[in-house]
Order: C-alpha cells, then sequence, then structure tokens
C-alpha cells in the first residue's frame, strides 16, 4: 500500500471528536474509498480501521491481524463489524469471528459481495475463466498486477499466469469516480473482452446501513 493509501484507509475515531460511534468497521484497505463513501452518504458514526490491501496476497496474515484489531478497538465500546469475505483464509477468519463474537460479510471474496452472491455464482458458472474487476482493482491493476507480479519485468510468464482466462468483468462499484477507463486498459493488458456491470456497493452498503442508526 502506498502512504496515499494508508492515510485514506482511515477515518477519524468518532469518540475522539466527543461522539462514540455506533459501529467499528475493521476492512480491508481494498474497501477503504467504498466504505468511506457509504459513511459520508448516509452521514453515519463509525470508527473505520483498515488492514493493508495486499493482505490479500498474504491470506494466512489476515484473520490474526483481524483479532488484533478488535483488541485494540474493543475499549471505544461499540460493535464491531469485519467488512471481508473468507478471502483465501480458509475458514479461519470465521473461526476468529466466532471465537470473538464478531461479524463478516458473507461470501467467499468481494466479487461476490459486490454482485451478490447468486449473481457472482451465476456468473461462475456461465464461465469459469473469468478475470474480475473491482474499482480499486481497475485503478490499481498496473502496480498490483504488472509490477507486483513481475509482468513489467518478466513478460514471458504472463501465459503462465492467464492463459485459462476468457473474459474480464468489471463489477463498477461508483459511477461518480468511475475507473472505467483502468479496466478498459486492463482488459487491453489481459488481451480479453471486457464486460462491465454495474453493482454498486451490494452487500458492502447493505450489511453496514442495516448495522446502524441513519442521521440527518
Amino acid at each position: 500500500m502506498t502512504d496515499r493509501l494508508r492515510k485514506s484507509a482511515e477515518l477519524p475515531t468518532p469518540s475522539a471528536l466527543g461522539v462514540k460511534p455506533d459501529l467499528i468497521v475493521i476492512a480491508c484497505g481494498a474497501l477503504a474509498r467504498e466504505v468511506r463513501a457509504i459513511v459520508e452518504a448516509n452521514n453515519l458514526k463509525i470508527k473505520l480501521a483498515c488492514l493493508p490491501a495486499h493482505y490479500h496476497n498474504r491470506p494466512e496474515l489476515i484473520a490474526s491481524a483481524i483479532r488484533e484489531k478488535v483488541a485494540a478497538l474493543a475499549p471505544l465500546g461499540a460493535p464491531i463489524f469485519v467488512a471481508y469475505g473468507d478471502c483465501g483464509t480458509g475458514g479461519e477468519l470465521d473461526r476468529v469471528q466466532i471465537e470473538l463474537g464478531i461479524e463478516r460479510l458473507p461470501g467467499a471474496h468481494c466479487y461476490a459481495f459486490y454482485a451478490g452472491l447468486d449473481a457472482f455464482d451465476a456468473m461462475h458458472e456461465a464461465e469459469p475463466g473469468t478475470f474480475y474487476l473491482t474499482d480499486f482493482l481497475a485503478r490499481h491493476f498496473d502496480r498490483l498486477l504488472v509490477s507486483g507480479l513481475g509482468l513489467d519485468r518478466h513478460p514471458e510468464l504472463f501465459d503462465d499466469y492467464f492463459r485459462h482466462y476468457r473474459r474480464v468483468v468489471y463489477l463498477r462499484q461508483q459511477m461518480s469516480t468511475d475507473m472505467t477507463p483502468f479496466a478498459v486498459k486492463a482488459a487491453a493488458f489481459l488481451k480479453l473482452p471486457l464486460e462491465i456491470r454495474d453493482t454498486g456497493f451490494g452487500l458492502l452498503g447493505s450489511e453496514i446501513l442495516r448495522r446502524v442508526p441513519l442521521h440527518g
């Protein structure tokens, strides 16, 4: 994560401003912009704390990091919600969730909770060889995929990573900060046709909103 992304990943603690938060959200850094948009659009009193987005490349770190965040934030006295799917933890996040009495987003990953669980299953069944993009992944494709996988240095690895993909599906969250040009560029790099599906915030939005009172 860059310093700019780290700074964007935290919302000021409401209690530090004399207001107890209604909810604490511990989220993947890849969801920070979306959670902030939900909070600002609905005037929510939420404390947001994020783990680095690159933990998706090291999913064995996620559950223990969530446990540490819960311990640090519990003194605020607000309910805690984890904005993660299973995200490759192999059920370890669910074990932590049960142990600590907290809840997480439904589904295996962000593609599922953005698209909706049934809709994602249908997309996957229709074409298992689908490469999915979110707003975050589209915007940071070059850093996370091209540079992250070393393809800028070793382009001969391209087929090893992507030979089995048949299409790109961009799950677009926000039209107001449209990342479509980045998705077009990513699909061109992958040499695959692009489909765009407007999902909004999906279950990320609804699961947060149903846990907090709305303030006018």
